[in-house]
């Protein structure tokens, strides 16, 4: 196996390989935890879900009923001995590759590996049918947080200016909410999202498709880079691995799945961000949309998804933030129209001020008149509105305030 961390230094030869039952006093072979039990697991577990990762697809239930049933390190042992009842695909992976080197080289780079039960494990990826054996992940981010405040935002990768700039405006407005920014680090929206979290120095996660010491996009490798340094990579493929088409789509349940809802910033009929909205609405996480104009079909989707039901609309920071955020904390304030200072006058009044001109001042009779109401009436309202400072006085007769004019 390749490796390419570029902080590994050198590796030298790897030790004699190791299975699941010699590695120490934590975790006997065959030891597995009650479904629940939030106990943290011991080195043999984490090495035999470490194998799991690298020896078969998250989503091959033929694997997934050996290792649920016999538990990881039981059915590790199995494709250690070589038993039959081993898929032989699974047994052909084992064979050439090396696990006590992907968790040494991951060691070396200040990496970690994540299993169920540690403290660090999302708590969202227990909703999953199918959850990840292990995350592999880079940077200093405490994980547990996501639980509490974080948000997905995706979409396009052919994306438009407009919408990467609202994701960038979305990225740094919920981070500075203190919201953990959650995407997968590709072209378009994915990057500006992250970059608005970089920004201003915000938290963001990156959910990748291969090994996180293989940056994908290359072109982004930068922007990864600095994702490492104060975020967090996370990927449930070992160092190495590469990152396929069936992977980008097994990557879309762990966006969804590990932040308290999503949104879509772009996204076409047929985009894969929808995939990762569709995830996130069946585990009840709130989904939102970005609109943006009905003659773009880089939108289409987004705005398919509101029409059926599936998402709402949302157009910042804050109202995301009201979407998934804690009630009472992250309430948004509703948008009203700028205020007038005519929007508190009473029906005879606004009817008055309607008919005072602007230029050549009007005697109250005339006002009267145009206004349809008795002089008396008018008389009596004209006297408030220049109290107000709408109406001025011109000889007698009555006209319109001028507003002040700007610098």
């Amino acid at each position: 196996m390749s490796t390419s961390w570029s902080s590994a230094g050198e590796l030298g030869e790897p030790d004699e390989p190791r299975g699941p039952g010699e590695r120490g006093e934590q975790g006997e072979p065959g030891e597995s935890r009650e479904p629940g039990e939030s106990q943290e697991p011991g080195e043999a577990e984490r090495w035999a879900r470490a194998a799991w990762s690298r020896w078969a697809e998250s989503d091959d239930l033929r694997v997934r009923k050996l290792v649920e049933s016999l538990g990881p390190i039981a059915a590790a042992e199995l494709v250690q001995a070589g038993d039959p009842s081993v898929p032989e695909a699974v047994r052909a992976r084992a064979e050439r590759s090396d696990v006590d080197r992907d968790l040494d080289v991951t060691a070396r780079a200040g990496a970690r590996v994540v299993c169920p039960g540690d403290a660090d494990w999302p708590a969202g990826l227990d909703d999953l049918s199918l959850p990840p054996y292990c995350l592999w992940v880079r940077g200093p981010l405490d994980l547990r947080g996501l639980a509490r405040r974080s948000v997905s935002v995706v979409g396009a990768r052919a994306s438009t200016r407009y919408g990467e700039t609202v994701a960038t405006d979305l990225g740094a407005g919920l981070a500075e909410r203190g919201f953990a920014v959650v995407s997968g680090a590709a072209f378009g929206i994915d990057g500006a999202a992250h970059r608005g979290a970089l920004a201003v120095d915000g938290p963001t996660v990156a959910v990748l498709a291969g090994g996180i010491d293989r940056p994908y996009p290359v072109a982004h490798s930068r922007l990864i880079g600095a994702i490492a340094e104060s975020g967090a990579l996370m990927a449930e493929v070992p160092p190495g691995a590469a990152p396929t088409r069936p992977r980008f789509l097994l990557r879309n349940r762990i966006i969804a799945a590990i932040s308290t809802g999503t949104v879509v910033v772009e996204a076409g009929l047929r985009s894969g961000s929808l995939h990762t909205a569709g995830i996130a609405e069946t585990l009840g996480r709130p989904v939102g949309v970005v609109p943006g104009p009905v003659t773009s079909m880089v939108s289409a989707g987004c705005h398919q998804a509101v029409r059926e039901g599936k998402a709402v609309v949302v157009t910042d920071a804050e109202e995301v933030a009201d979407l998934v955020g804690e009630y009472g904390v992250d309430a948004a304030p509703r948008k009203r129209a700028p205020t007038r200072v005519e929007d508190d006058l009473d029906p005879v009044e606004a009817q008055v001020y309607a008919m005072v001109p602007v230029r050549r001042a009007a005697a109250a009779a005339d006002i009267a008149v145009a206004a349809g109401l008795s002089p008396t009436a008018v008389l009596a309202a004209l006297p408030r509105l220049e109290l107000r400072g709408l109406v001025g006085r011109v000889d007698g007769s009555w006209r319109k305030a001028q507003a002040p004019r700007g610098r």
